[in-house]
C-alpha cells in the first residue's frame, strides 16, 4: 500500500505540490493524471525519497521509503529510463542489481524474460537501446526483486501498440495478484483500460480522485446549443458555469434535467444533452484540467 498525506514542495514561492493526499491500495492499479507541469513527477519523486517534501510524508507498507530494508524487494521504482548506465549491457545492469539485493542470478534471466528482452538485446549495451527496449529494461529492474509495490513514470514512452498492450497485461496481472500499482501516463485511453483508481492533479492540487468507473459517470453533463452564447446567458443566469469542448459544447456540473428546464423556460434550442461520461477518460481530464496554464498533449 502506499499513503500520501498532505504532500507539498515549494521551489521558493512557487508551489511544485500542494497539500496532496492519496493512497493506493493492494489488488488495485492507481492512475496519475495531469498536464506537463501538474506535480505528478515530483510526488512520486517525493514518495521514493528522491526529493525531500516542504511538508506532509508519504509511506509504503506504513514505512518511509527511506527506512525500508532493502527497498528493492519492496518497491519496484521506474522513474527515468534514461538514467540507466550507458556503457553496460541489459544483462549487466540487471545482475549488478541481483548482487546489490542479494537476489539469486537466475532472476536475471527471468526478468529479461518476463520484459521480451532476447538474448541478443541482452547482451547489447544499453546506448545501443531504443527508448521503448530501455523501458521494458526499466521494468525487468523494478521487478527483479519480486516487490509488492510498483511506482512507474511514463513507462509506456517509446513503445508501440503492441508493447503498450503487453506492459497492460503485466501490470493487471501484477495487480490481480495482490500488487499495488501507481501508473503516471499520458497515454489516458490505455489509463482508463488498465486503471481502478483514478488521481487527477492540475496545478499541483489534486482535483479528483477515486474509483474511476464512478469518477466516469459523474463527470458533469455535455450541452450544446444552436445558439451558443445564448447559452452561455442562460447558464449564468441560473449561476452555473462550463468548460467549453472542441466540438461546441459546454460540460456543465450539474443534472441534466437543471439544465433542460433553463433552457425550456429561455426558449433555447438544444442540440445535445447528454452525460459526460460518455466521452470517456480524455473528457473527463480536459474538463477537470482546463484551468491549468501548461496542457499535457493527449493521445
Amino acid at each position: 500500500m502506499i499513503t500520501v498525506e498532505h504532500l507539498s514542495k515549494r521551489y521558493g514561492t512557487h508551489p511544485a505540490v500542494d497539500d496532496v493526499s492519496f493512497t493506493c491500495r493492494p489488488g488495485t492499479v492507481t492512475g496519475f493524471l495531469g498536464p506537463n507541469g501538474a506535480g505528478k513527477s515530483t510526488t512520486m519523486r517525493m514518495i521514493t525519497g528522491l526529493t525531500p517534501p516542504t511538508a506532509g510524508h508519504a509511506t509504503v507498507d506504513g514505512v518511509p521509503y527511506q527506512r525500508l530494508g532493502n527497498p528493492g524487494r519492496r518497491v519496484g521504482v521506474l522513474l527515468d529510463a534514461s538514467a540507466q548506465h550507458s556503457g553496460r549491457t541489459g544483462r549487466e545492469v540487471l545482475t549488478l542489481a541481483a548482487m546489490t539485493m542479494g537476489i539469486e542470478r537466475r532472476k536475471v534471466e527471468e526478468s529479461l524474460d518476463r520484459v521480451g528482452l532476447n538474448a541478443t538485446a541482452a547482451k547489447r549495451r544499453v546506448k545501443a537501446y531504443s527508448l521503448g527496449m530501455r523501458q521494458r529494461l526499466g521494468l525487468a529492474y523494478a521487478m527483479l526483486g519480486d516487490p509488492r509495490v510498483l511506482i512507474l513514470d511514463e513507462p509506456a514512452n517509446g513503445l508501440d501498440p503492441e508493447g503498450i498492450f503487453w506492459m497492460r497485461g503485466l501490470l493487471r496481472d501484477f495487480a490481480d495478484a495482490g500488487g499495488t500499482v501507481l501508473l503516471s501516463s499520458h497515454l489516458l485511453r490505455e489509463v482508463e483500460a488498465v486503471a481502478d483508481q483514478l488521481v487527477v492533479i492540475g496545478g499541483g492540487r489534486i482535483v479528483a480522485q477515486g474509483d474511476k468507473a464512478e469518477l466516469l459517470a459523474s463527470s458533469g453533463i455535455v450541452v450544446r446549443a444552436l445558439d451558443p452564447e445564448a447559452l452561455d446567458l442562460v447558464l449564468h443566469r441560473v449561476g452555473l458555469t462550463g468548460t467549453k469542448t472542441t466540438d461546441g459544447g459546454v460540460v456543465v456540473q450539474s443534472d441534466a434535467e437543471t439544465i433542460g428546464r433553463a433552457a425550456a423556460d429561455a426558449g433555447l434550442v438544444l442540440l445535445e444533452l447528454r452525460p459526460a461520461g460518455g466521452g470517456g477518460l480524455e473528457q473527463m481530464f480536459l474538463t477537470l484540467t482546463a484551468g491549468d496554464s501548461v496542457k499535457e498533449a493527449v493521445r
